[in-house]
């Protein structure tokens, strides 16, 4: 069920939302949470899709704050979706215009679930220090996608800069099955034996540094970013012993291939991650990421990322 209130209150619509939550017979006490996403318009469907199917393993109450024409006059639209609409959750979309665009605590106070944590997710957008923000200073979690930047790796440097506990980002969450394939290459390897890395990637991945610092910190030798034009995203590990290289690369989206110095080789199942597996994960846990946050704020710092940062010439 989909029921649109036009120039309203947060407080008309928690409201309308009980009386809708009565006539169907939801129970609110069933959300373990409540997820804000702050986006722009035209991405808020495809982040509503992505909370929706993560609902089913996190049931939520979702808060969507659409970003609206600051020089519009002064109103406050929402949409209600139930049932079959919200896959497990209840959805509550607001546009503001108006001195209401600027996304505030006193927005949204009224609709969070009592005594649940709340996860704010910044869709499209990467705030100076997201902790600092009046949505993010509310948070138990703060996740972020700073692909979406302009400049991606200008931004990871910022968010290394600005860390707190409890923020997160896609970037990181899309390695997991990376980290989970490499952590058992090694277990095979002498990391002794190991002189340097190189990862292959295309320029601007912010997942590609996360990685290499990644290395960097457990393996504590040299690892390079080499970038590939043909590729589109990550697309290869190297390994470099004094008898040869260990690579795990990745031709295509679904399988990878790991070459071992002697021996056939092997392939793996290592998917491109959508958004709703992203989310998913971010939402399994809500203490900080201690190895993201040591990863962000000491590795990245001493890892070079200028041979994949984009120049003007």
């Amino acid at each position: 069920m989909i029921v649109d209130i036009e120039n309203t209150t947060t407080s008309k619509v928690s409201k309308r939302l009980a009386e809708l939550r009565e006539d169907g017979g939801v129970v609110a006490l069933t959300r373990v949470l409540t997820l804000v996403v702050l986006t722009r318009r035209e991405n808020a469907e495809d982040a509503i899709a992505a909370a929706n199917l993560a609902s089913r393993e996190h049931p939520c109450r979702v808060i969507v704050l659409a970003d609206g024409d600051a020089d519009a006059d002064t109103q406050l639209d929402a949409q209600i979706r139930v049932g079959g609409d919200a896959g497990a959750s209840e959805v509550i979309i607001l546009s503001a215009s108006g001195e209401l665009t600027e996304p505030s605590e006193a927005m949204i106070s009224g609709l969070l679930l009592p005594d649940a944590p709340i996860v704010a997710w910044w869709v499209d957008q990467l705030p100076d220090q997201v902790s600092r923000t009046p949505i993010g200073s509310i948070a138990h979690r703060r996740i972020t996608d700073i692909f979406t930047s302009d400049h991606p790796l200008e931004a990871l440097e910022q968010l290394s800069r600005t860390y707190t506990d409890g923020d997160s980002d896609f970037s990181w969450t899309r390695l997991t099955g990376w980290r989970i394939q490499l952590a058992s290459i090694l277990d095979k390897l002498d990391a002794e034996q190991i002189t340097s890395v190189t990862v292959e990637t295309a320029l601007e991945l912010p997942s590609a540094a996360l990685l290499a610092a990644w290395l960097r910190d457990a393996l504590d030798r040299p690892v390079e970013l080499e970038p590939q034009t043909h590729s589109p995203g990550l697309s290869a590990v190297r390994f470099h012993l004094p008898e040869g290289d260990v690579v795990l690369q990745r031709p295509d989206g679904s399988l990878a291939e790991l070459h071992p110095v002697d021996g056939p080789v092997q392939r793996v199942p290592l998917p491109l991650r959508t958004l709703q597996d992203c989310l998913t994960e971010e939402l399994r846990r809500l203490d900080a990421d201690e190895i993201f946050g040591e990863v962000l704020t000491s590795g990245i710092p001493r890892t070079d990322l200028s041979a994949c940062t984009r120049t003007s010439a």
